[in-house]
């Protein structure tokens, strides 16, 4: 690995580079840009066996450093997930460009005609860890909204996001875009990341994606504008008028598909009405999985559960453990959420329309959903081709970050001669 012993020198350049790339992208045909991330699917597809060898470096860096399952999970790369990736860079190259889009439109008396229209943020950041599926996602979602990227993988997906740059890359030149339109940080050392915090001169936007530590980080240290999130505290509460398999179905999906994304369960709350009338299987079936759940109260009747610690609520698990508790029905769901929530992704299971409207609407999560799994909390399963992270922040983008909402938005006026009196 070269050896880059000047970082805020690289970052300048990285940037300046970036910032160029941006003012052609801004007005670059959709039609080069779809060319760009299907030419892109292409070569990821014909480079998987190097992108596996690449992966497999990383998987032995990442258990020289004790990286726990989830996060090995994250980081592995086999041919069907290398299939995804290229599916997902088909389906954003699929979509409509979102660069020009007319948002709205009116005509004022003294004779202007006003448009706002959709437009480029410029060059967004994005630090991420671990899940080197980032690097396409993310580089691709950026070109599609005509922004120029810089990408900071993780150490432990150094090799693997290289490769899939490389392939990126190719794509823009096939294009006829330019190349230094999406970029990736050529080094682990941490401090080209203290160095993005602070280009508020090159950088528009950052995005973190990865654990608390790190996006804690970028909040704290950051002057430049961030879009995060910093836990997936994702709750589901059980109502009295739910149904019982549907509830077993989802619990155990949301908790125990993919135990390390920001979308899986980590906490159960149940209707003290239901539970007096029909216990919690769920948790059994939770146990019978494999997962430890963590309970106070009732619960502790159930075999295999274990006492619950008060940290445990409000707490990321990110692995096969979960918290739950017994509630006064969907107000006290909602004021548990409210103390312990994240604001990211929360579930009521119930088939009565009013306590679901209730709890839509006394909620803010970013997002709320009912009877399916908090599992589906990825831009991609909500239409968007991939995304580039949630956002729980409330300015500008808010829960799954597709290319629509990496652009802004200008005013077009036209007038014919017209001055104001």
């Amino acid at each position: 690995m070269k050896d880059f012993a000047d970082i805020p020198a690289l970052m300048s350049e990285i940037g300046a580079k970036a910032r160029a790339a941006s003012a052609e992208l801004a007005f670059a045909p959709a039609e080069a840009k779809a060319h760009a991330l299907t030419a892109a699917a292409d070569a990821v597809w014909t480079a998987r066996a190097e992108i596996i060898s690449a992966n497999t470096q990383d998987m032995e860096f990442g258990r020289t450093k004790g990286l726990s399952p989830a996060m090995m999970d994250r980081l592995m790369l086999d041919e069907v997930r290398i299939q995804g990736i290229c599916d997902g860079l088909r389906a954003i190259a699929s979509q409509e460009d979102p660069v020009g889009e007319v948002m709205t439109e009116w005509d004022r008396p003294t004779g202007l005609h006003i448009r706002r229209v959709r437009t480029p943020l410029g060059v967004i950041g994005v630090i991420y860890e671990s899940r080197p599926n980032v690097t396409a996602d993310a580089g691709a979602l950026c070109l599609k909204s005509g922004n120029a990227v810089i990408l900071r993988g993780g150490s432990e997906s150094f090799h693997s996001s290289g490769a899939i740059h490389r392939c990126l890359v190719d794509g823009l030149r096939a294009a006829g875009l330019p190349e230094d339109a999406i970029q990736l940080v050529p080094t682990r050392d941490r401090d080209a990341v203290g160095e993005m915090l602070t280009m508020i001169d090159t950088i528009d936007v950052i995005i973190p994606r990865g654990g608390k530590g790190l996006v804690g980080r970028v909040q704290a240290d950051a002057r430049v504008p961030v879009f995060a999130h910093l836990e997936g505290i994702c709750h589901i509460f059980v109502d009295a008028d739910a149904d019982a398999e549907k509830a077993k179905r989802v619990i155990l999906n949301a908790k125990t598909r993919r135990t390390g994304i920001c979308g899986a369960a980590e906490c159960i709350l149940v209707d003290r009405a239901w539970y007096d009338a029909k216990g919690a299987a769920f948790l059994s079936d939770l146990i019978g999985a494999g997962v430890e759940v963590r309970v106070e109260g009732d619960l502790l009747q159930i075999d295999g559960t274990v006492p619950a610690q008060e940290d445990d609520f409000g707490r990321e698990f990110l692995d096969m453990i979960i918290a739950a508790k017994i509630v006064d029905g969907v107000d006290g769901a909602i004021a548990h959420i409210r103390q312990y929530g994240s604001q990211h992704t929360d579930c009521i299971l119930t088939e009565n329309d009013a306590t679901a409207d209730r709890f839509f609407t006394r909620l803010d999560s970013a997002i709320l959903m009912r009877n399916a799994s908090t599992q589906f909390a990825d831009g991609g399963e909500f239409g968007m081709g991939a995304e580039i992270g949630i956002a729980t922040g409330k300015m500008h983008a808010r829960g799954p970050v597709g290319a629509e909402q990496l652009t802004s938005f200008k005013y077009l006026v036209e007038g014919d001669g017209t001055i104001r009196a």
